[in-house]
Parts: C-alpha cells; sequence; structure tokens
C-alpha cells in the first residue's frame, strides 16, 4: 500500500467522506450460485456509496482512486468498489484512518474488514473460511431491509454435500461434475 496516498488526504476532506459514507454508503458481501466456479458459489465483497450528486461521488472516487460509478434508471449513482486489492489496500486502511461516529456503521466496517482480509488471503476458497466469511456475513447489516438470497444453511449444506459428494467420487475412481 502506498502509505503517502492516504497522509496526503486532507483531513477535511477525509472526514467528510467517512461522515458521508457513515449516512450513504456499506459494507456488503453477497454469494452468487456459479456453475463455472469449482466450488459453486462466488463471494463477493463491496463497498458502495449511493446518491443522485455525481459529481460528489465523482470527488470521492478521485480521492480512493479506485471503484466505478454507474447510474439506475432512476438518477441514483453508486460510487462501487469491488476489487479485493483496492478494498484492502485503499477503502479500509482510509476508514481505519477516518472513522466513523455511528456505533453500527464501526461494527459492520469491522466484520467487512475481516471478510476481506480472508478473501484476499484466499481463505474463503476452502471450505473452513468459506463458512467463517459466510458466518460473518450473517451479522453484516443486520436488520431491517436487509435482503438474503441464500441463508447460511443453505450455503453451508450444499458446499459440505458438494464436498462430500466430490470426496466420495474421487475414493471411487469416478470423474466429478
Amino acid at each position: 500500500m502506498n502509505k503517502d496516498w492516504l497522509n496526503g488526504i486532507d483531513p477535511g476532506i477525509g472526514n467528510y467522506i467517512a461522515g458521508f459514507t457513515d449516512g450513504e454508503g456499506s459494507f456488503n458481501v453477497s454469494v452468487m450460485k456459479r456453475r463455472d466456479y469449482a466450488g459453486k458459489w462466488k463471494v463477493r465483497a463491496s463497498f458502495n456509496i449511493s446518491q443522485k450528486d455525481r459529481l460528489i461521488l465523482e470527488r470521492i472516487q478521485k480521492v480512493f482512486g479506485c471503484g466505478t460509478l454507474r447510474e439506475r434508471s432512476d438518477g441514483v449513482v453508486y460510487f462501487e468498489v469491488t476489487d479485493i486489492k483496492s478494498l484492502k489496500e485503499k477503502i479500509i486502511p482510509f476508514f481505519n484512518r477516518f472513522g466513523f461516529l455511528s456505533g453500527n456503521k464501526k461494527k459492520n466496517f469491522l466484520i467487512f474488514s475481516e471478510i476481506v482480509r480472508l478473501m484476499a488471503n484466499k481463505e474463503h476458497l476452502n471450505e473452513i473460511g468459506f463458512k467463517k466469511a459466510l458466518e460473518l456475513r450473517e451479522i453484516l447489516n443486520e436488520g431491517k431491509g436487509r435482503k438474503r438470497k441464500y441463508n447460511l444453511s443453505e450455503l453451508i449444506t450444499e458446499k459440505s454435500s458438494e464436498a462430500i459428494r466430490k470426496t466420495a467420487s474421487n475414493q471411487i475412481g469416478m470423474p466429478t461434475i
């Protein structure tokens, strides 16, 4: 990580972005079923801020030097960072330096940071790390309005069943599907 980047951020701007994120930003982890992945599931971490004012998000994107901007049909613009390296080297160090006032956002940031650490170390690709990432995801953004396409028991059961099936197939010399 380039510490000069982080140290070069004006504290007024850094605190503004942290406050803005405290109200309008979120840290998320999604799980998608994929046929082209060995483990059948893709874990995706993302940080985003949504707002109708594109200019403010362009300025935030410029400070971070990463991420994308996209616009929904209703005019809401999203600044989003999904790249694990950028999350690990830019987003997490930034919010470690310029923290949050809201207890809930602090909690979610800490959980998200641990999931990103697992992913950066590729631990989520083994069964134990995958389960740990999912368990952390379960307590991320708790409360009203949270939507999960797949719940923890579905993901763990299917992942475990897949591992058992592959092990059994390998033991009797059958190819895995």
